[in-house]
């Protein structure tokens, strides 16, 4: 779709917008399903990045505290209490501006290893990677890297000015060329404009393949951020948001993310009914508040929707034997428009 295109759809009356949408969803997914994912922070705080969002930036006065690398023992502890509560996916995530080849990356592929093994998905957050970083994190068992682009290439400087639009789109092609499947998405209410949240679809669209995953969220203003005191959107906008990604990016996972605390469950339910099929469930979105797993459960019932399985899309990643030093030179990549899709 070109820009203007997915304008005409965000625009769309919304009860129009609902419609399309739902249709759209039904064509491509099981509607009954919802995967349920666990985030846990594996490294939490002290990050060196100025994202205007997060409170576990440095910089920031915030009331979350720098903490070390969790064992490989604690991840799996959270690994058997994630599955045993339902969910299919386990995200790790770490507080980093990028990866460094040390003992600590080394600790995470063992994390990665021990969740395949258990046979959950495995998702990494960890910020920048590179393309050999990323063979090696593929040769763990890594199912998904998630690294969010936030929100338009045009409004990205005014939240974050410590990493560059092009920098994020790198670090998604390293994890493409590894073999990972994507999952990047954004947040709204961050004070850009409907024109800024068609950008970042415009740009998901381009992708070549389009994300497996996008998760949509709604920002959660924290304390001692740039962005403490910016008004939180309305559930509207959160269902309209996930209605046109639906749309624009039909075969994707759409992700219901941070936010949803603020969120009753009629206003779910619509944004499950237009194209959201999976969750974060558990107290914690790494920092921020978030839904305990009984509610969901309980919301789950009375809508009649099932946990999806693991591997319901893509098989199980195999963990292969590789040396670091069997793996090919890296290519540092530029950013530049010519890669995207036309």
């Amino acid at each position: 779709m070109t820009k203007e295109e997915i304008s005409e759809i965000y625009h769309l009356p919304l009860i129009q917008l609902m419609h399309k949408a739902a249709e759209v969803h039904r064509e491509n997914h099981r509607t009954e399903e919802l995967q349920i994912s666990t985030l846990v922070s594996i490294k939490t705080g002290g990050c060196a990045e100025d994202c205007s969002y997060c409170p576990q930036a440095a910089r920031y006065h915030t009331k979350v505290k720098a903490e070390d690398l969790l064992s490989v023992e604690e991840v799996k502890q959270a690994a058997q209490r994630a599955k045993k509560g339902g969910s299919s996916r386990l995200c790790m995530g770490a507080a980093w501006r990028n990866v460094k080849n040390n003992k600590e990356f080394d600790q995470v592929l063992e994390m990665v290893k021990t969740v395949n093994q258990m046979e959950l998905e495995v998702c990494c957050t960890l910020g920048m990677i590179t393309e050999n970083q990323a063979k090696r994190l593929a040769a763990a068992g890594l199912y998904a890297y998630n690294h969010n682009i936030d929100t338009s290439e045009d409004y990205y400087h005014e939240i974050i000015t410590t990493r560059s639009y092009g920098d994020r789109l790198t670090t998604l092609d390293n994890a493409r060329k590894a073999g990972i499947t994507i999952c990047s998405g954004g947040i709204i209410g961050m004070g850009e404009s409907a024109e800024d949240r068609i950008g970042m679809l415009y740009t998901l669209s381009l992708l070549n393949p389009q994300p497996e995953s996008v998760p949509i969220n709604a920002l959660v203003p924290v304390e001692g951020t740039p962005l403490a005191e910016q008004k939180r959107v309305s559930s509207w906008e959160m269902i309209r948001m996930i209605a046109t990604t639906r749309i624009v990016l039909p075969k994707t996972q759409v992700r219901l993310s941070a936010g949803r605390t603020e969120m009753n469950g009629e206003a779910q339910a619509l944004c499950f009914l237009v194209g959201a099929n999976s969750i974060f469930s558990g107290d914690k979105l790494l920092t921020t508040p978030n839904p305990e797993i009984n509610e969901d459960w309980a919301l789950m019932e009375v809508l009649g929707l099932q946990p999806k399985k693991a591997f319901a899309s893509y098989p199980q990643p195999k963990i292969v034997d590789l040396d670091p030093k069997d793996l090919p030179e890296e290519k540092k990549i530029r950013w530049s428009r010519p890669t995207l899709k036309s």
